[in-house]
């Protein structure tokens, strides 16, 4: 019988689903929600030790529908990491451990350009129990400008000294979240790894404008007559994602094969996560689809991977990780194989050519007569 219980980086996990950092990790009261539900484990909403400086508006969501549906098919948002206070989290974090000590709860943390700033926040959130770590290196919009989020996972070599920093203090697993706003998410992802990094989360959201009101002229989501760009996520993302998920699993196979890789980007099915998993994800992380769905939708996630495995007869997530990468390969190899191909069947189609009277066959006459045609 088929199990989607998993191990990653020695966190017992009862299923591959993660709550992906935002707004379903943003307080102890929805964490809870989610472990009751039956959600693999939780990544709470990114922390900083100083919140007096996060500051959200209103509106800060856009969504993009299908048609003249009401399908949500994209989503944009412009919502800064958590504005509550550190100490409120540490009690928090505290409080979750002693309620679920055996499920999984993850800080994501996120600070400027100070190592003191880093390895404090590591140690604090480590002394209130957490079981692991997500460096948010990715957030594209707000907090960039104070050279945090996407501003350091843009940059491979500051990436590789924090994260340094951060694995001089950690004692948990460590992933390092990276963004897409990038041409090659392989740097910033091996400079992560080479620094010691115990697995890789991708993808965030991607850098994005959702639309312009064409009765008011101005962008959304407006905030008082203006806006800034925000994250895109939601199924509209989730080829971009598949693809960078599949560099960089192609990445940790070749240089770093015994680290992880969580996965993330428009999953709202079952199927959807085996696709991430196929291309190497040893996790599956979902934000935007609790968002439209509610944290009971782990139920039809859980029950549609399992379909999915039954049916090709894979009793454990291992059996099919990664399953798909060997398929990917340059042009001109699709290019030779092709022509090699043709080659082939060319050559099957002389090799049956009647070389003399006794191959004729009633059956096969016409196919004959026209293989010795000119």
């Amino acid at each position: 019988m088929s199990t989607l219980a998993t191990t990653v980086d020695g966190l017992k996990l009862p299923n591959p689903f993660v709550i992906g950092s935002g707004p379903p990790g943003t307080n102890l009261n929805v964490i809870a929600k989610a472990f009751k539900e039956g959600w693999g484990a939780v990544i709470a909403k990114t922390v900083s030790l100083d919140a007096s400086k996060v500051i959200n508006v209103t509106p800060r969501y856009a969504k993009l529908h299908s048609g003249d549906s009401k399908e949500i098919i994209g989503w944009e948002n412009i919502e800064l990491i958590s504005d509550r206070p550190f100490k409120i989290w540490e009690d928090e974090f505290k409080r979750c451990k002693d309620m679920f000590p055996d499920r999984v709860l993850i800080a994501s943390i996120m600070e400027e350009y100070r190592k003191e700033a880093w390895v404090e926040i590591v140690e604090r959130c480590q002394a209130c129990g957490v079981d692991g770590f997500e460096l948010n290196f990715s957030c594209p919009h707000g907090l960039p400008e104070r050279k945090m989020g996407a501003a350091m996972g843009e940059n491979p070599e500051i990436l590789r000294e924090v994260v340094g920093w951060v694995m001089s203090a950690a004692k948990k697993p460590v992933w390092a979240k990276m963004t897409p706003n990038i041409t090659h998410i392989e740097d910033p992802s091996r400079a992560a790894l080479k620094a010691g990094a115990t697995g890789i989360s991708a993808i965030n959201t991607i850098r994005c404008v959702m639309g312009v009101n064409l009765e008011t002229l101005r962008p959304e989501p407006s905030v008082e007559g203006y806006t800034t760009p925000g994250g895109y996520s939601c199924r509209a993302v989730k080829p971009i994602a598949l693809r960078m998920v599949m560099e960089v699993a192609q990445l940790i196979r070749k240089e770093f094969p015994d680290r992880s890789l969580s996965a993330i980007g428009g999953v709202e099915t079952g199927n959807d996560a085996a696709e991430f998993i196929l291309l190497g994800g040893d996790t599956v992380q979902v934000c935007t689809g609790v968002m439209k769905f509610g944290y009971e939708h782990i139920k039809p996630l859980c029950d549609g991977l399992l379909a999915f495995m039954a049916k090709h007869k894979f009793e454990k997530l291992a059996d099919f990780k990664g399953k798909s990468l060997d398929y990917f390969t340059t042009h001109a190899d699709l290019v030779k194989r092709q022509t090699d191909r043709k080659a082939e069947q060319k050559a099957a189609v002389v090799a049956k050519t009647v070389k003399s009277d006794a191959e004729w066959s009633g059956d096969e006459f016409v196919k004959q007569s026209a293989a010795l045609a000119r």
